[in-house]
């Protein structure tokens, strides 16, 4: 059972990315190049399909990653950046997301959202991605504790 603590920190995350979620700009160049820099090319060809805001929250979450793990592997990284690859096969916007997670995967697209770690590993995992990456974006693996505590 979740505590008290950790709901109101779960609540907290999602206002905080609903209202990230709006604005609809690219991430800056400066971003898009450093993550290119971790990314192998058919993870590259994932991650361009991510909508603009979901690149910028992947880069903000594996840039805090990087800082916080210390010496991370681009292999870590690149699963920083791809920890909500699954959600493209959703096809879902802020709101069917917002929908999505408060009456659960009552629909298709709406259980793709809710199983995006399974669904964004198998896609990782098909074009190629190392097998820490692949385990950060199916939740599971020795860096993924530092991963949760990044995607706030």
């Amino acid at each position: 059972m979740n505590s008290s603590l950790e709901v109101v920190t779960n609540l907290w995350h999602l206002v905080r990315r609903f209202f990230t979620s709006l604005p609809a700009m690219p991430p800056a160049v400066k971003d898009e190049v450093w993550a290119d820099d971790h990314l192998l090319p058919g993870e590259r060809t994932l991650w361009v399909q991510l909508s603009n805001r979901d690149r910028r929250h992947s880069i903000e979450v594996a840039q805090r990653f990087d800082a916080a793990r210390g010496a991370a592997s681009s292999a870590e990284i690149a699963g920083a950046l791809l920890h909500d690859v699954g959600k493209i096969e959703s096809r879902l916007g802020t709101f069917g997301r917002v929908a999505a997670t408060i009456i659960g995967g009552r629909t298709e697209r709406f259980q793709a959202y809710r199983d995006h770690e399974e669904i964004g590993a198998r896609m990782v995992a098909k074009c190629g991605s190392d097998p820490a990456t692949i385990q950060l974006v199916a939740e599971a693996g020795p860096a993924y504790p530092t991963l949760k505590a990044c995607d706030y």
